[in-house]
């Protein structure tokens, strides 16, 4: 049995989740990073003996479009698949039974889920440090009770939270920009999930692809690109109403 680690991290938080888990499991790990606009996802192909871990972050209480269509060109050929969704101590929606729906279009059978938090990928205050050790010794038991299921050969599908139809997706976001210490350096543009930034002038940005992902902050080297501090502040006294309290990861069996 081979054991796939499907993720989906722009800024890391959603790939550390997916650590704690897969670290857990039975298996060699394979990963496969959907964050990587280089990848030909066509050519991932798993056997019915093999278990994959599908990991994402919830943008809005759904799944990122572009982890959608990645997930959808893998060829899951009955591969028993692990739904994680991560989110930033808010809410997760929908975030669940969208992933669901694709990962059982790409050919998976999906006998388990898990939500989890991590620290909030633009008001980075909100769950700070999280994952951290209290959710570390959490998502290692959620694994041994998924291992258990695995090894038993129950292929029963988990009670989905969130809803169908889906709800609505949310409009632009917020669009990094390159502040005055941006030296052209070129990896925000590299490593841009969507290539929303030109590669040649990355002072440019194609603000209707951009997923407001903030993985280009995430990997400058001169912390040279930011996102509008008035938009920032109003989204954190939003944020600030419904983050006031931990939340916990939660596991579906």
């Amino acid at each position: 049995m081979k054991l796939y680690d499907i993720v989906f991290s722009p800024t890391g938080g959603t790939k550390k989740v997916a650590d704690y888990l897969t670290d857990a499991l039975e298996g060699d790990v394979t990963t496969v990073d959907l964050t990587d606009s280089k990848q030909d996802f066509n050519a991932v192909s798993l056997t019915k003996e093999d278990v994959a871990v599908i990991s994402v972050p919830s943008y809005g209480g759904r799944v990122p479009a572009v982890a959608v269509e990645r997930l959808g060109m893998v060829h899951g050929n009955g591969a028993r698949a692990v739904l994680v969704c991560v989110y930033g101590n808010r809410a997760y929606e929908d975030t669940l039974v969208e992933l669901e729906d694709t990962a059982k279009q790409a050919g998976f059978q999906v006998i388990a889920a898990v939500a989890a938090i991590a620290e909030h990928s633009i008001a980075r205050q909100f769950a700070a440090g999280r994952p951290d050790a209290q959710d570390a010794t959490q998502l290692s038991d959620f694994a041994k009770q998924i291992q258990h299921k695995l090894s038993t050969a129950d292929t029963s599908e988990p009670a989905m939270p969130g809803n169908r139809p889906y709800k609505k997706a949310g409009g632009a976001g917020m669009v990094p920009k390159a502040t005055k210490e941006c030296t052209n350096c070129g990896v925000c543009a590299a490593e841009c999930p969507v290539k929303a930034i030109d590669k040649k002038d990355p002072k440019k940005v194609d603000e209707k692809a951009c997923i407001s992902c903030m993985r280009c902050i995430a990997v400058c080297p001169q912390g040279a690109r930011k996102i509008n501090p008035v938009m920032l502040c109003a989204a954190s006294l939003m944020l600030k109403k419904v983050c006031s309290e931990r939340k916990e990861c939660e596991l579906f069996l």
